[in-house]
């Protein structure tokens, strides 16, 4: 080839010397440019190139990148954490018991695996929280409780959440609800005072209390015992209390009896009834009280009523309380005798303050008018009629405190008065704040003192664990 002038000079050519998309790869023959083609120094960037990236489980991978390729062990860990996919933790729990938070956003196919470190969570539990979403589909926290235990969680769907798709040392399910101590108070309704010749006192409800351990989920059936009708008129017969209970999965129910009624009626007589506490004897007749702690438990949930006093102006006895038998009537002294008093009840800080439930109803007093009714003892309960003109006293609502005897005479001054109703009985559910699902049924009232959440039924309910 000719040239006019200067033939021209050699000049390697390089990416200045080329517009940008001006060489296509329609215009590259295949393989005729290999790596030694290209200086090593000027290599072509990822952003010249249609793919810059790779897809590996679900994320993006730049070229020239790396990626952990399965479960990255972590350090051990040894307090509250929240987990991150794709990732395993070794959990030392040898100190105190804490929580695993999940993440809040995942998706399916996420895998976190959580290991017993040291032996441990069979005294000190791992408590594995679903942040918001569901593990085997709901939405408590579950726990692994077993020694040495380890379990691997994946994220199936918003449906079932995180399900353990393998485990070790774990029984028949890696994962075990949470479990929280709740303390119980349960009093029956107070028996109903007697009437017709100097009533006996009603009986307080029975008072139980328990403290028992209940797993997450597990329905707290509450039933709340009314309390019994007051005698009425000569033959007006008065009635027991009802019973109160808690009940539920796994829980050992907790039956308190209703209380007692008081003893009365006329011609015929009757003694007081057995029950939780038992109610007062009828007067002038002189019948017997009723026994408390019937059926019995251990501690006794009540005790005796009182025995009515003989003759012409013998008084009603004194319906049994929680913590002390109802007084037996004094011996018959014209013009008067007084009713027995009622047993006192008990005090329980249950609610954080001081609250004396289930005290027994007090007798009513001979027919003169100058009579005076015994006392209701401590915690509710009603006092007993002076004289016909007057009727006994209601026990306390939601004390299941006994009913006040009512009398019943012929003479001077005339009249019918009426027992005392019993009042209804409470139960009442303390528990740590930190555990208090906030699913109850029934409205109970609720409350707080120190770290402890109350919940206070004074009518039929629930609540889950």
């Amino acid at each position: 080839m000719g040239y006019i002038g200067s033939k021209p000079a050699n000049k390697v050519l390089t990416s200045a010397d080329i517009n940008d998309n001006i060489i296509t790869s329609s215009k590259i023959t295949d393989g005729t440019i290999v790596n030694a083609d290209i200086n090593a120094s000027a290599a072509i960037a990822n952003s010249k190139l249609a793919n810059s990236s790779i897809t590996i489980n679900g994320s993006s991978v730049s070229l020239g990148g790396s990626v952990t390729v399965g479960t990255a062990w972590q350090a051990v860990q040894t307090t509250g954490f929240t987990a991150v996919a794709g990732r395993a933790y070794p959990c030392n729990t040898t100190s105190a018991a804490f929580t695993v938070t999940l993440p809040a956003s995942p998706t399916a196919g996420d895998t976190i695996i959580l290991l017993d470190y040291a032996g441990t969570f069979d005294t000190n539990a791992l408590t594995i929280s679903p942040n918001g979403n569901k593990i085997e589909g709901a939405t408590t926290s579950l726990q692994l409780t077993g020694e040495r235990e380890g379990a691997t969680l994946t994220y199936i769907d918003s449906t079932q959440g995180w399900l353990a798709n393998s485990g070790i040392n774990e029984g028949t399910d890696a994962l075990s609800p949470t479990s929280y101590s709740i303390d119980f108070l349960v009093v029956a309704g107070g028996g109903g005072g007697g009437a017709g010749q100097s009533g006996g006192g009603g009986g307080a409800g029975g008072y139980r209390t328990s403290t028992q351990t209940v797993n997450a989920g597990t329905v707290i059936t509450v039933t709340v015992g009314d309390g019994g009708a007051g005698g009425t008129s000569a033959g007006g017969y008065a009635t027991n209390g009802s019973d109160s209970s808690i009940s539920g999965s796994g829980l050992t129910t907790i039956t308190s009896t209703g209380g007692g009624k008081g003893g009365g009626g006329s011609p015929a007589a009757q003694p007081g009834s057995a029950g939780g506490s038992g109610g007062g004897g009828q007067g002038d007749a002189s019948t017997t009280g009723g026994s408390g702690n019937t059926p019995s438990t251990s501690p006794s949930q009540g005790n005796n009523g009182g025995n009515g006093s003989s003759g012409p102006f013998g008084a009603g006895g004194g319906g049994g309380g929680a913590s002390a038998v109802g007084a037996n009537a004094p011996s018959s002294s014209p013009p008067s005798t007084p009713g027995g008093n009622g047993g006192n009840g008990t005090a329980s800080s249950i609610t954080g303050s001081s609250v004396t439930r289930a005290g027994g109803g007090g007798g009513s007093s001979n027919n003169d008018s100058t009579g005076t009714g015994g006392t209701g003892g401590t915690g509710g309960g009603g006092a007993g009629a002076s004289n016909a003109s007057t009727n006994g006293t209601a026990g306390t609502a939601n004390t299941g405190g006994g009913g006040g005897g009512g009398e019943h005479n012929t003479g001077t001054p005339s009249g019918n008065s009426t027992g005392g109703a019993g009042g209804k009985g409470v139960v009442i559910l303390s528990m740590p704040s930190a555990s208090f699902s906030g699913t109850t049924t029934g409205s109970p009232t609720e409350s707080t003192s120190g770290g402890n959440k109350i919940l206070v039924f004074n009518g039929n309910g629930s609540y889950t664990a």
